[in-house]
C-alpha cells in the first residue's frame, strides 16, 4: 500500500482546539481511517512542523481526499510527501 508523510502545522484555532481537547488528535486519526486511509504512526515535533504523520492509503486520490478534508477545517495546514521504503528502493534499482 502506498505510504505518505504528512507534515502538519496547527493554525491558532487548531492550537486552541488541541488545548481544549487533547483527545482530538485520536479523533482526527479515526476520521482519516473513515476516509479510507490509515495512520501508521504520528509524532508531535518541535521545530518547523507540529506533527509528522505516516499514513498508508490505497491511492494518491484517497490521500488527496484526506489532505483536502483535513485542511478544509481551518485548524491546520499540511504538506504531503509520497514515501518509498529503502527496501523498495533497492528492489526497483
Amino acid at each position: 500500500m502506498p505510504t505518505f508523510v504528512m507534515l502538519t502545522n496547527l493554525t491558532a484555532e487548531g492550537v486552541q482546539t488541541l488545548k481544549n481537547n487533547p483527545g482530538r488528535v485520536a479523533e482526527v486519526n479515526r476520521e482519516v481511517e473513515a476516509l479510507g486511509a490509515r495512520v501508521v504512526t504520528q509524532y508531535t515535533t518541535l521545530g518547523q512542523y507540529d506533527f509528522v504523520t505516516v499514513i498508508e492509503a490505497p491511492s494518491e486520490e484517497v490521500m488527496a481526499k484526506v489532505s483536502i478534508e483535513m485542511g478544509s477545517r481551518g485548524t491546520m495546514t499540511s504538506q504531503t510527501l509520497t514515501a518509498l521504503s529503502t527496501e523498495r528502493l533497492a528492489e526497483v534499482l
